[in-house]
């Protein structure tokens, strides 16, 4: 039978084990949440970066239908003033 101070250093010895283990738990807990994290962090990068490539080629596409409603207007107005011209034998 153990002595009560053998019975108390094996009780310090438990706890202290208990500690131990309990630390490589949380600090395997804190490291699975960094590379959660990680892997989120690199997934929203590359969706941040697919969007604004397509805002890009969406801006130059209205810039291109912007210019050729003015090309359509320029023409339309001149068939107008065309158009308007009274015919040289009035």
């Amino acid at each position: 039978m153990l002595s009560k101070t053998s019975r108390i250093d094996y009780l310090i010895y438990l706890k202290s084990l208990l500690s131990s283990i309990h630390m490589e738990n949380s600090v395997k807990n804190l490291e699975e949440q960094i590379a959660f994290l990680q892997q989120e962090i690199s997934q929203m990068s590359n969706e941040l970066y697919s969007q604004q490539k397509e805002i890009k080629e969406l801006k130059k596409e209205i810039s291109n239908l912007n210019k050729k409603i003015d090309e359509m207007d320029g023409e339309i107005a001149s068939e107008i003033f065309k158009e308007d011209k009274k015919p040289p034998h009035y």
